[in-house]
């Protein structure tokens, strides 16, 4: 069973949505990210170890541990303010 936890950033950023479209997006790619945890691109550089899925127009960026079979959400950001 994958344990799903949230940094606190990307609870505030998913708090402020107001468009409820957008919301339901976010929520479709949380539970394919919860179910396929490789489904994401993987990053490069600075940001390695880390995947993103995108969210038009949004990123969504997460952290997958394999060997204690947990997921981190890390920020919902848009790609210009990256």
């Amino acid at each position: 069973m994958v344990i799903v936890a949230y940094d606190p950033h990307f609870e505030k950023t998913i708090r402020k949505i107001s468009d409820a479209g957008l919301k339901e997006r976010v929520k479709h790619q949380i539970v394919k990210i919860i179910s396929d945890p490789l489904a994401g691109k993987p990053m490069r550089y600075s940001r390695k170890q880390t995947r993103e899925v995108y969210v038009p127009p949004f990123r969504l960026s997460y952290w997958y541990d394999k060997a204690q079979d947990t997921i981190v959400f890390l920020a919902l950001y848009h790609k210009d303010e990256q």
